[in-house]
């Protein structure tokens, strides 16, 4: 017995017919492109999560030890590095914290601290134009004294405030303690700037 088609079910045209398997097929494809694209942007953000904190590392500074050049919460960004000279500033572990000091000197490098706080490297005046105010600083040392090899002597920018290599209890900092140099402050914005 043959169903009897009601008189308000439409039957569609040819033409309605393609046009739907048209925007079917669209739809699919559009699909298709969304998802490609998420996954693309997936794998993108992930190699860029791990390459910043592969090779950068953002902080906030703690303390008045490399003051007038970096302040108490300013935030910098660090590039994980082996290769450091004279007036770098550094990041270094010491005792689980990272701190923060200037390379004065080198593997080899003699280093003379006078009573007003001038520094010489093997007999060479340190020109320091970051440093404020000159101070030989809290020290327990004989001057002048030789950087060990693989080793390096840091001082904070802020001379009378700053505990660094002036000191026994901090001494000479091997390569493998440092995490790398600071490139620039982000934050204070105000004060955005590279670091040198």
């Amino acid at each position: 017995m043959k169903q009897k088609i009601p008189e308000s079910a439409h039957i569609p045209t040819e033409e309605e017919v393609t046009a739907e398997r048209e925007r079917r097929e669209y739809q699919k494809r559009y699909r298709q492109t969304l998802r490609t694209t998420i996954y693309a942007l997936i794998v993108v953000a992930a190699a860029v999560m791990l390459a910043v904190t592969t090779f950068l590392s953002v902080l906030q500074v703690s303390g008045i030890s490399m003051e007038p050049t970096l302040s108490d919460g300013d935030i910098i960004v660090l590039v994980k590095s082996g290769d450091f000279e004279t007036g770098d500033l550094v990041g270094f572990y010491y005792q689980n914290k990272l701190l923060l000091k200037r390379v004065i000197a080198g593997p080899g490098d003699i280093v003379d601290i006078d009573e007003e706080g001038n520094v010489y490297v093997n007999d060479e005046y340190l020109d320091e134009p970051y440093v404020t105010e000159k101070s030989r600083g809290e020290t327990d040392r004989d001057y002048p004294l030789q950087v060990s090899e693989r080793k390096y002597f840091v001082m904070g920018d802020n001379r009378s405030a700053s505990i660094d290599s002036r000191s026994s209890m901090i001494g000479y900092i091997e390569k493998d303690q440092i995490v790398g140099k600071i490139i620039f402050r982000i934050w204070p914005l105000s004060s955005f700037s590279l670091i040198k």
